[in-house]
C-alpha cells in the first residue's frame, strides 16, 4: 500500500466496496403485487451497502476507515455527513466523482427476512485504486468478485493485515467453485449458510464450514436463525453457538453487523466461541430495530442488554440465568467503552439546510 510519509496512526479496519442509500419499509402484510399498492407501518433511511459494516464497527469502537466511491448528489452528500459526521467513520480514501449518482436500494422487511429492489452503476474506479491509497489497517474487509478482478486484498494481507472476505450475492446464482480461488491471502471467510453450501457443493453448513476451512484460516458460517458455526483449520477446532431469540423487525444489515462484531473479537484476541456469541449478540440486537446501519448497536446497547439479562437471571428465569452463563465475559467486555445512545433511522433524509457535507473533514476532492 502506498500511504503518504506523514500519514496518520494505522486503522483498526478498513472496509471497501459500494456505498448504497437505503430506504427500507417495515410493518409490511404482504409484499407489493403487479397493479396493488401496499402500505408499511414504518420506514426509514440509512447509509447501507458497505456502509453497513463500517458504521457497525465504529460503534463497536473500532478506528474505522472506508476506501469508496461517492456521487455529487444529494443523496452523496447526505451519506458522507452521516457517515464521516455522524458516525465517525474515517473518509480519507473515498472519493466523490461528478455525474455519477448514489445507488439505491429499496428493502422490504418481510417474515423476518427482506426483500430487496436496487438500482446503481459500476464503481468508477476499481476498488484497489482506492485502497492502494489508504491508510494501513490491522484488519481489512474485502467483498470477492468475479474472475480477472484485481485481487487487492492479497497485496494488504503481505503488509500484515487480516483480510475478512465476504463472497456477496452471485445473481446468476452459478456459485462457481473456482470462484474460492480468490480466498489466496484471506484469513477469514463469512458466507451465510445458502452461499457456503451452493460454492461447495454441500447439504449441510457444517460440511460446507469444513471444505471452506481448507481455503482460509478460519471459516466462519452464518445460519441466521439458526445462530453461526466456525472452524479454526489451524487448530481443528469446531465451534457452534445457539441464536439469541428477540423480536425481529428488520434483518437488513445484521450479517454486516456479524462482520464487525466478529473482527472486533479477533482484535481483542477472543477466543472463537467467544467471537461467535458477540457476533452473535450484535447481530440479534441490530434487526429489533429497522433501518440496516443505523440499527447497528453501539456498546451502551449491548450493556443495557446485559443489565436486563443479568437482572432476569436473578430472578431465578432458566433461560436467563443460562443466556447470562454463556455471555459472562461481557462483564470484562463493556468496562471503558462509552455507553452513548447511537441514533436511529429517520423516516426521511436530512433537510439540505441540516447537512454539512464538509463536516466529516476537509471538503473531499469531486472527481472527473
Amino acid at each position: 500500500m502506498t500511504v503518504p510519509a506523514n500519514a496518520p496512526a494505522e486503522l483498526d479496519l478498513l472496509v471497501t466496496g459500494p456505498v448504497f442509500f437505503d430506504l427500507v419499509f417495515t410493518g409490511l402484510d404482504h409484499g407489493p403485487v403487479a397493479g396493488t399498492e401496499v402500505w408499511a407501518d414504518g420506514m426509514g433511511s440509512a447509509p447501507g451497502g458497505i456502509a453497513n459494516l463500517a458504521v457497525a464497527a465504529s460503534r463497536l469502537g473500532l478506528s474505522t476507515g472506508l476506501a469508496a466511491a461517492f456521487g455529487d448528489d444529494a443523496y452523496a452528500d447526505w451519506l458522507w455527513s452521516v457517515l464521516g459526521q455522524q458516525e465517525g467513520v474515517d473518509l480519507t480514501a473515498s472519493r466523490r466523482y461528478r455525474h455519477w449518482h448514489t445507488s439505491v436500494t429499496v428493502s422490504l422487511a418481510l417474515d423476518g427476512d427482506r426483500a430487496m429492489v436496487s438500482h446503481g452503476h459500476a464503481d468508477p474506479e476499481p476498488v484497489g485504486t482506492l485502497v492502494d491509497a489508504a491508510r494501513p489497517a490491522r484488519a481489512v474487509v474485502a467483498e470477492l468478485t468475479g474472475p480477472g478482478t484485481d485481487p487487492w486484498w492479497r497485496r494488504v494481507s503481505e503488509t500484515g493485515s487480516l483480510v475478512f472476505a465476504d463472497a456477496g450475492w452471485d445473481p446468476a446464482e452459478r456459485w462457481d467453485p473456482a470462484r474460492l480461488t480468490l480466498l489466496d491471502g484471506c484469513h477469514a471467510f463469512t458466507p451465510n449458510a445458502a452461499e457456503a453450501m451452493a460454492y461447495t457443493r454441500t447439504d449441510t453448513a457444517s460440511d460446507a464450514a469444513r471444505v471452506l476451512a481448507g481455503h482460509v484460516p478460519l471459516a466462519v458460517v452464518t445460519m441466521g436463525g439458526e445462530g453461526a458455526l466456525a472452524v479454526d483449520s489451524g487448530s481443528g477446532e469446531e465451534v457452534r453457538v445457539d441464536p439469541l431469540h428477540v423480536q425481529a423487525l428488520d434483518a437488513t444489515g445484521a450479517g454486516d453487523v456479524f462482520a464487525a462484531a466478529l473482527v472486533t473479537g479477533t482484535l481483542n484476541n477472543w477466543d472463537l466461541q467467544r467471537r461467535l456469541r458477540f457476533a452473535v449478540l450484535c447481530s440479534a440486537l441490530a434487526v429489533r430495530h429497522f433501518g440496516g446501519s443505523l440499527a447497528a448497536p453501539g456498546w451502551g446497547d449491548i450493556a443495557d442488554w446485559w443489565n436486563a439479562t443479568v437482572a432476569a437471571a436473578q430472578t431465578g428465569e432458566r433461560s436467563a440465568r443460562e443466556t447470562a452463563d454463556r455471555y459472562e465475559f461481557l462483564d470484562d467486555a463493556i468496562p471503558g467503552h462509552p455507553l452513548a445512545r447511537v441514533r436511529r433511522a429517520d423516516a426521511t433524509i436530512a433537510r439540505f439546510s441540516d447537512v454539512d457535507p464538509g463536516g466529516a473533514g476537509p471538503a473531499p476532492t469531486v472527481r472527473t
